[in-house]
């Protein structure tokens, strides 16, 4: 798979509580993604942050601690980080989507086999 170098970078800031369909949000986005062959995405699960709410979301040995900051990220083409905002719009009912430029060095992706 090739990407241009110049793509885009796609960010999804959710909660770890959040669900669509009865499963985590994170993990439906990043099928939604990979079956609509985006390049790939990485989840980072965050220990400290809040939101719209200003509600404070944290890691504390004391306390047993709910709904940690997931971010999802996904470089691609622009076309297709594009075409995949629609798609967020429908699954996405409380967090935030942002996406900026990105210069891509290097996606090198396994070689397929020669048969």
């Amino acid at each position: 798979m090739r990407i241009p170098a110049e793509g885009m970078l796609l960010r999804v800031f959710i909660g770890e509580s959040d669900r669509h369909n009865g499963r985590p949000l994170y993990e439906a986005i990043v099928n939604e993604a990979r079956q609509r062959g985006l390049a790939g995405a990485t989840v980072w699960k965050g220990f400290m942050g809040f939101g719209a709410h200003s509600r404070m979301h944290t890691v504390k040995i004391l306390e047993l601690s709910q709904d940690l900051p997931i971010v999802i990220e996904i470089v691609d083409a622009t076309d297709k980080i594009e075409a995949f905002l629609p798609v967020l719009d429908g699954l996405v009912g409380e967090g935030l989507v942002t996406v900026e430029p990105a210069r891509i060095i290097l996606y090198r992706a396994p070689q397929q086999p020669r048969g």
